[in-house]
C-alpha cells in the first residue's frame, strides 16, 4: 500500500512538473520575438525581464517578486507548500489572464498606425522627394503606436544602413503581414524606381484599414470566452482565499496524499484556464518577409 502512494505520489509530482512547464511555455512562447536575433535573450532571462518598455519591465519583476513573497506567506500561514504554491501561481498569472485580449487590441492599433503612416508616406513622396528622405520626413508625425520603430528606421537609414536591410529590419519590428505589403512596395520601388508608388502605398493603406474593420469585427465576437476566463479567474481567487482564511476547508488536505490531490487539481485548473485563455486569442498572422541579413546591413 505504502509503495502505491509512493507511486501515485511520483507520477504525480511529475504531472505537476509539467503543467508549470507548460504554463511557462504558455506565457514565455517558444517562438523569438519580431526584432530579436536568433539565440539572443534565453527564455528564463526574459520570463524574469518581461517585455515592453522599461517601465513595464520593472512592473513585471515587481509582481514576480510580490508572488514568491505571497507564496512564501501563505505558506507560513497554512503550512501547506502546494497553497504556497498555488498563490504564488496565483499573483503574477491573474493580471495575464484578465488582460486576455490586450495584445490583440495593440496589434490592432499598430495595423492601423501601420496605414495611417503608409498615408503620410504616400503624401510626403508626391512632393518629390526620395524615399529615402520621405521617410525621414513622415518621423515627426509618425503615429505613437509605431513611432520608436519609424524612428530606428529613419536612424538606420541616416547612419548609412542599406535601404533594403533597413525597410526588412523595420518589417521585422512591427512583425505584422500589413506591414511586410508596405515594405515590399518600397523595396520594389528602390529596384524599378517606378512613378507608381504613390497608387500602390494608397491600395495598401485602403487594404490596412479594411483589415483593421475585420479584425476588430473578429474581437466583438470574441467577448463570450475571454469571460468566461475572467469568470474562471475570480472564482480561482475566490476558493484560494477561502481556503486561506477557513483552516477546516484546507484540513483534508494536510496531509502528503492530500498534498498530491491538491497539485494535481491545481495543475488541471490552471491548465484549463491557460487552454480556455489560448483559445479565445487569434492565431498569429503569417508574414512573408524574412528577417535582415546581418552580413548586409551597411553600405
Amino acid at each position: 500500500m505504502r509503495n502505491d502512494i509512493e507511486l501515485i505520489a511520483m507520477v504525480s509530482g511529475a504531472a505537476c512538473v509539467a503543467g508549470l512547464v507548460l504554463a511557462v511555455v504558455a506565457i514565455v512562447g517558444t517562438r523569438r520575438p519580431p526584432g530579436r536575433a536568433p539565440g539572443a535573450g534565453p527564455g528564463i532571462s526574459r520570463l524574469w525581464q518581461g517585455s515592453g518598455t522599461a517601465r513595464e519591465q520593472r512592473a513585471h519583476q515587481a509582481l514576480l517578486v510580490g508572488a514568491f513573497v505571497a507564496g512564501a506567506l501563505a505558506f507560513l500561514l497554512t503550512g501547506l507548500p502546494v497553497v504556497g504554491l498555488l498563490v504564488a501561481v496565483a499573483v503574477p498569472g491573474t493580471p495575464w489572464l484578465f488582460s486576455v485580449g490586450r495584445a490583440e487590441q495593440r496589434a490592432i492599433a499598430r495595423i492601423e498606425a501601420v496605414g495611417e503612416w503608409t498615408r503620410r508616406l504616400k503624401d510626403v513622396s508626391a512632393t518629390g522627394q526620395g524615399l529615402q528622405q520621405a521617410i525621414i520626413g513622415t518621423l515627426p508625425t509618425a503615429p505613437e503606436e509605431i513611432q520608436e520603430e519609424v524612428r530606428l528606421l529613419a536612424a538606420r537609414l541616416q547612419a548609412g544602413w542599406l535601404a533594403r536591410s533597413a525597410l526588412l529590419a523595420f518589417a521585422d519590428e512591427i512583425g505584422d503581414p500589413v506591414c511586410d505589403q508596405v515594405v515590399a512596395a518600397l523595396i520594389l520601388h528602390l529596384s524599378d524606381r517606378g512613378d507608381r508608388l504613390g497608387d500602390v502605398l494608397g491600395s495598401i493603406a485602403s487594404a490596412a484599414a479594411a483589415e483593421v474593420a475585420t479584425r476588430r469585427e473578429v474581437e466583438a465576437k470574441r467577448t463570450q470566452p475571454r469571460f468566461a476566463v475572467r469568470f474562471l479567474t475570480g472564482m480561482t481567487l475566490a476558493t484560494i482565499a477561502y481556503g486561506l482564511l477557513n483552516t477546516e476547508y484546507v484540513q483534508p488536505y494536510g496531509t502528503p496524499l492530500g498534498q498530491v490531490v491538491m497539485a494535481v487539481l491545481g495543475t488541471a485548473f490552471v491548465g484549463l484556464l491557460a487552454w480556455v485563455r489560448s483559445m479565445s486569442q487569434p492565431p498569429r498572422p503569417a508574414r512573408f518577409l524574412p528577417a535582415p541579413d546581418p552580413r548586409e546591413v551597411m553600405a
